[in-house]
């Protein structure tokens, strides 16, 4: 097949090869999950306790899924070949880096083996469902309407097939593509390419798309993601522990692909726990619970290479966020007669000025909330004094009845004046400057 662009992969298979592991023996079992470092940061055993995914197809386009893989059986669903034309969507020898979608698979919703799920790789969201799509990777057009129409709610692309030489980027099909499963309240992530340079991939590049970029194990921009305005998050890319193929290898990548997909699992646990949202209140959670390391503190957001900050699930699951528009963060598809026509939806800074706006709402009515339960424990302990008081005049003075305090002593412990406590905690916001995470959380902090 004549390929009619540059097609890459986002991972480390595109780039110098990903390490492959023979199938893990029992004894060494433990390793496996020991190196899924990823989990740990993005606090995976406590995010399992609110969401694991459940209910949630991701469609993966990509090179094909190996659904046979001991970590992955029973979470891929039949997909579509869009190479071959038929319903399976397994890797083939003859693939370029065959191993990869395999390898994105798994982040999203490997579940492990064995007893207890210990053994094998985790997935981020391990209850997903995963919908396997082939691509002819001339174009995305064809598979984004397939993933659309057979339930998918968040497609994951690790792909680019933005040309070495041009900027243009998808074709006008594909940006129409783009613009029905946005349409239809699907998410599309994609990343933003693995050559460290000031140019983001397509389809991340494309309006309604939510592109990522990566971090390392210390929460620093990964020194080869690709970088640029559009980029709104960022998330794991290096030494990412997955799935491969054939069998039930593993491997150990680098690259964009691999941020990708932890996003992409990210977006389904939202979606199984927020059934309701759209897309873009999705990424909106998302992007107002990120947060920047300590070197890249007092950044103006978005930034070019971090976007609003790396991903916190936790956070994105379990603090109050305001819903916020339609689209959130997304900028709406333009035209669908032309091909990657300028947005017609909020720009950037109008978005991060909307919520700050909205922050400054939420932060005014706790405070008003405050002042009222300062107002009624004021008044509560002026009618307890009171009360002290007319006990203390009937009490007959020193000597009195039994029990009662000797006037000149304190009749009860010391009052806490409530006007010298502090309000409630203002707010953060992600679009100024990013809260300092708790001891221990990650991004670890400088």
């Amino acid at each position: 097949m004549a390929f009619t662009r540059t097609v890459r992969a986002l991972g480390a298979t595109a780039l110098t090869g990903a390490l492959i592991l023979a199938a893990a023996p029992t004894a060494s079992a433990d390793q496996t999950r020991r190196d899924q470092w990823a989990l740990e940061a993005l606090q995976a055993e406590s995010v399992w306790k609110v969401s694991k995914g459940k209910g949630v197809t991701v469609a993966v386009i990509d090179v094909g899924v190996n659904a046979e893989h001991v970590d992955l059986k029973s979470n891929v669903l039949k997909g579509k070949d869009f190479v071959d034309g038929d319903d399976d969507a397994s890797p083939e020898a003859s693939d370029n880096k065959p191993t990869h979608g395999t390898q994105m698979a798994a982040i999203i919703a490997g579940h492990g083996h064995g007893p207890s799920a210990a053994d094998g790789v985790m997935g981020l969201a391990p209850e997903a469902k995963i919908l396997p799509i082939r691509a002819d990777l001339a174009g995305f057009a064809d598979e984004i309407r397939y993933a659309v129409d057979n339930g998918a709610s968040v497609i994951n692309i690790s792909m680019d097939i933005r040309d070495e030489y041009s900027e243009a980027g998808g074709s006008v099909e594909d940006m129409e593509a783009i613009s029905y499963a946005l349409e239809h309240d699907v998410l599309i992530v994609a990343g933003t390419g693995n050559q460290g340079k000031r140019r983001v991939g397509f389809p991340a590049m494309a309006p309604g798309v939510l592109a990522v970029g990566g971090v390392n194990q210390s929460g620093n921009v990964w020194q080869d993601s690709n970088y640029g305005p559009e980029v709104l998050l960022t998330a794991p890319a290096t030494r990412i522990v997955s799935a491969g193929w054939p069998g039930n290898n593993l491997q150990i990548g680098d690259g964009t692909s691999d941020s990708t997909a932890f996003v992409s699992a990210a977006a389904a646990l939202l979606r199984s726990k927020f059934p309701d949202l759209t897309a873009g209140q999705i990424a909106n959670r998302l992007v107002k619970t990120a947060v920047l390391p300590d070197s890249a503190k007092g950044l103006s957001l978005p930034d070019e290479k971090y976007g609003y900050g790396t991903i916190r699930p936790l956070a994105a699951l379990t603090e109050d966020i305001p819903a916020g528009s339609k689209y959130g963060p997304l900028k709406a598809p333009g035209s669908e007669s032309s091909s990657a026509a300028p947005s017609t939806g909020k720009s950037d800074a109008e978005y991060a000025a909307e919520n700050k706006k909205a922050d400054q709402k939420q932060m005014l009515f706790f405070v008003i909330l405050g002042v009222i339960a300062l107002a009624v424990i004021g008044l509560i302990v002026l009618l307890i004094v009171k009360r002290s008081r007319r006990n203390s005049n009937n009490s007959g003075g020193p000597g009195g009845p039994a029990g009662y305090p000797q006037y000149g002593q304190q009749p009860y412990p010391p009052q806490q004046n409530p006007y010298q406590q502090q309000g409630p905690p203002q707010q953060p916001n992600p679009y100024q400057q990013q809260p300092t995470p708790p001891q221990g959380q990650w991004p670890p902090q400088q």
